[in-house]
């Protein structure tokens, strides 16, 4: 096993294969480590989030060190078959790649029995191994911002469906109207770890297709009680909490409020218990009317916040409580600095957990519903729990403004070393520009020297964490948010430090960040736990 750092409480487990790895994973389930948060599974890696106050990195190394990798997975007796209509863009590009004709990739294809490995990327997203082997190609060079739902494609050795539009560097093959993920399905993957996959070509199978009508969630209904009313949202704003943990082996991700420090000080100013769900809003703009009585708080991007009454219109005072009467319009402005800012209410809101959290993932599309204009907003109007308003409420950071430079620290790994020595200087030396792609999956960097490899490889698709700088085959990075997919096939030289991870969540458009190392890159070593003292 070799042991690398992905963050201050993250590392990456590499292992030889996918055997060991999967045997790896089954023995960490069956036997868990105190300390242990959340494991990825990879084609050759683990990802293990930790608790360091728990277990250090070198501790919990050595605990994986001792285990046994010998145990097998058996693999399922279910079979799924999927449709496909072969008229990917990329087809033409995979036939030339492999030497063979369109028709023969096809045929290879169809002919194939494959097998899940693991679930990641994103929700119902299966890593499917054990095609032919002529069929191996590589990522695409720069990888797409949208790739639609249903597309079939190939890198390395795996194929795979992508299940919801997303972004992604695999060679599309061909499309299938079959629904890979419904989370009111039981399970909500069509693929499951250990499942055989085989697909058929709809043109010429000569077979009827039978696609089940994906089911229909029921919406809420409009209530009577007290409500805003939204007036205006030119980007729709979200709910979030603190994030969804524990549904990576769905291929689910934490996802959760960018701004976390912001999203607990809105809570904080309103007196609610903690994780209580906020909206996040982005770049001012949006306006309600509440219906009600009611008690406000924002925190986050300073946004202008306009209350505007029957008989007067006054400016509130962000990061204070703010008292509302029923008819009020309150107007966010744009900030003048940073992205996002956090609107709690006092007694939370009304809304439904998905997989039992308020968090909405723009990439997986899992959570409540985004809010635009017209939405009624149902006002929970809890009692129990609540404390008292907070006055003094400071933001944490001065939120970064357009064309401002942002240093973030970051911890070098896990594949600093498939970088030349000047593909990292140029990371830590030069500034790096905030392009309008960027979103709450990533911010895509732009930067006058491309980041240099020395390792032209394919990356075996691995395991990432909030704040990873993945750097894809053009050398301009991606610095990965809170709706990052699970698993990525792009080398990661280094992730944003967690405690700067609430700062990367507000930094704008046009914005610099520079990347300021906090430490060598270094593997870990694993220690004999004793010599520390640590319980077992």
């Amino acid at each position: 096993m070799r042991f690398l750092p992905v963050s201050l409480a993250t590392i990456l487990v590499e292992l030889a294969d996918l055997d060991e790895t999967l045997a790896l994973f089954a023995s960490l389930q069956n036997d868990p480590i105190e300390g242990i948060e959340e494991t990825v599974p990879a084609a050759r890696t683990l990802m293990i989030r930790f608790r360091p106050e728990k277990i250090g990195s070198e501790a919990l190394a050595a605990r994986l060190a001792s285990r046994d990798l010998s145990a097998k997975i058996a693999p399922s007796d279910n079979l799924v078959e999927i449709p496909v209509r072969y008229n990917g863009e990329d087809l033409a590009d995979v036939a030339e790649l492999t030497g063979l004709s369109i028709e023969e990739v096809i045929r290879r294809h169809t002919e194939s029995e494959f097998t899940v490995a693991f679930c990641g990327f994103a929700p119902g997203f299966g890593y499917l191994v054990g095609g032919d082997p002529a069929l191996h190609v590589p990522r695409r060079q720069s990888p797409r911002t949208r790739i639609p739902a249903g597309s079939v494609a190939l890198a390395g050795a795996f194929s795979g469906v992508y299940p919801q539009n997303s972004p992604g560097g695999w060679q599309i093959i061909g499309t299938t109207p079959v629904k890979m993920w419904d989370i009111d399905r039981e399970p909500g993957a069509l693929f499951q770890p250990g499942y055989r996959v085989r697909f058929f070509d709809m043109d010429t199978a000569g077979r009827s297709v039978d696609i089940p009508a994906p089911t229909q969630r029921e919406k809420g209904q409009t209530k009577d009680g007290p409500h805003f009313e939204v007036l205006a949202a030119p980007m729709p704003a979200i709910f979030q909490d603190l994030g969804r943990f524990g549904q990576t082996g769905q291929g689910v991700s934490a996802s959760g409020a960018l701004d976390r420090g912001a999203f607990n000080a809105a809570n904080r100013i309103v007196g609610n218990p903690v994780n209580t769900p906020c909206l996040e809003l982005t770049l001012g703009g949006f306006s309600f009317r509440s219906t009600s009585r009611a008690v406000i708080g924002t925190a986050g991007a300073p946004c202008p916040i306009t209350i505007t009454a029957a008989d007067r219109s006054f400016v509130a005072k962000a990061h204070s409580p703010v008292s509302l009467e029923a008819g009020d319009v309150v107007t966010f402005g744009q900030p003048s600095k940073g992205m996002r800012c956090y609107l709690a209410v006092r007694g939370g809101f009304d809304v439904e957990p998905v997989l039992g959290s308020f968090a909405t993932d723009t990439l997986a599309v899992v959570g409540p519903e985004p809010v635009g204009a017209g939405a009624i907003l149902p006002l929970k109007g809890e009692t129990s729990g609540l404390s008292s308003v907070s006055i003094d409420e400071v933001p944490a950071f001065e939120p970064p403004a357009t064309g401002e430079v942002v240093t973030l620290d970051v911890v070098l790994g896990p594949r600093t070393d498939w970088f030349t020595q000047r593909g990292i200087e140029t990371l830590t030396g030069q500034l790096w520009q905030v392009t309008p792609q960027s979103n709450r999956v990533g911010i895509r960097l732009s930067g006058d020297v491309p980041v240099e490899r020395k390792d032209s490889a394919e990356l075996p698709s691995e395991g990432t964490a909030t704040g990873a700088i993945q750097i894809p085959h053009s050398g301009q990075p991606v610095l990965f948010l809170a709706d990052h997919p699970l698993t990525g096939g792009y080398p990661v030289i280094g992730a944003v430090a967690e405690y700067h991870l609430d700062l990367a969540g507000q930094i704008p458009v046009n914005a610099k960040i520079k990347f300021r190392p906090i430490g060598p890159f270094a593997e870990i070593v694993a220690r004999n736990i004793e010599s520390r003292g640590e319980k077992r």
